[in-house]
């Protein structure tokens, strides 16, 4: 315990996991991280961010803390989800270098080291490239749908093999704690913020036990929250279609006058009628929908409500 009147020890190195439904794999994370991260430096800490895990993850942890003063334990007053619980971990965390990596062990504590050399090579942020993802073909789907549809509407390259894992120098992680917008994902928001970075190549391992988190409700509902943050070109796109939709309306009218100035046309058709008034009600509501989501996002921001709300900590207060 430090003396009273002083502070902690600032740590070269902390580790920041997020924990949901990881009960039972929550000792071996702890053990992986602490054998691969020694070699490099002993002064490091374990930051330990419980999403209100419905299950027993949060005694694993105060038992883990009680066992290693190393790992530090933070819970939330209720599911934020993972990147806000990442949030949490970074504003916490206190090393010169922070390491995010997920608690469900896919990603490997043994590539921390091959993270740290690269970075070691004058690089601010290095990312681990997932170079054999092993996930189910439906996660490899969406994900590649995700991201070329993301890749898409922000007109940036987007590399479907990189995630949270990663090792971030102190100033990066000042700086994306500087940004407390709601929608919350940590790839974009590293790349974002610049500085220079590099990739690796790591394994990627087989969940261990349990489920994902990640339901397909929630994995949507994260695609639309990184799509609207980051890009408005479906609002530009609504533009562009109706237009397109105007100009076609304009051909069909100029066709129908001509056929009727022909005698080709001598009762107006009912079902064509409906059927216009239909499609034309259809699209005003979803380009009425897409702006309407827009502005609930802004509606969500100017709340300025915060990101998380902590229920049980440590003693030494987050940075931000």
């Amino acid at each position: 315990m430090a003396p009273i009147g002083h502070d902690p020890p600032v740590p070269h190195l902390s580790i920041v996991s997020p924990v949901y439904r990881a009960e039972a794999m929550l000792v071996e994370l702890v053990e992986r991280i602490v054998a691969s991260v020694q070699p490099i430096t002993e002064s490091f800490e374990i930051i330990l961010v419980d999403d209100r895990s419905p299950d027993n993850s949060w005694p694993v942890i105060e038992q883990l803390m009680r066992q290693d003063h190393r790992v530090r334990g933070v819970r939330l007053s209720r599911n934020f989800g993972q990147h806000r619980a990442i949030t949490a971990g970074l504003d916490y965390s206190r090393g010169e270098w922070v390491v995010v990596l997920d608690c469900d062990l896919q990603d490997r504590p043994e590539e921390i080291p091959t993270l740290y050399g690269q970075a070691q090579q004058g690089y601010e942020l290095v990312l681990a490239r997932r170079h054999q993802r092993q996930d189910s073909w439906m996660q490899k789907a969406l994900s590649r749908l995700f991201y070329a549809t993301l890749a898409y509407l922000t007109d940036t390259p987007q590399d479907r093999t990189l995630a949270n894992f990663g090792l971030y120098h102190r100033k990066v992680v000042d700086a994306i704690g500087q940004m407390r917008e709601s929608a919350r994902y940590l790839p974009t928001m590293a790349r974002w913020v610049g500085f220079r970075a590099a990739t690796v190549n790591v394994m990627h391992a087989e969940r261990t036990s349990g489920a994902t988190g990640y339901s397909f409700r929630k994995r949507l509902h994260l695609a639309l929250d990184v799509m609207l943050a980051y890009s408005d070109k479906p609002l530009r796109l609504t533009v562009q279609l109706g237009l397109l939709i105007s100009s076609t309306a304009f051909l069909a009218v100029l066709y129908t006058l001509v056929r009727y100035w022909l005698g080709q046309i001598t009762v107006l058709g009912y079902a064509s009628l409906i059927i216009s008034i239909w499609f034309f009600s259809g699209l005003l509501l979803s380009v009425l929908g897409i702006v309407g989501l827009y502005v609930g996002k802004t509606f969500e921001g100017v709340k300025n409500r915060p990101l998380y709300i902590v229920d049980e900590a440590p003693a030494t207060p987050p940075r931000a």
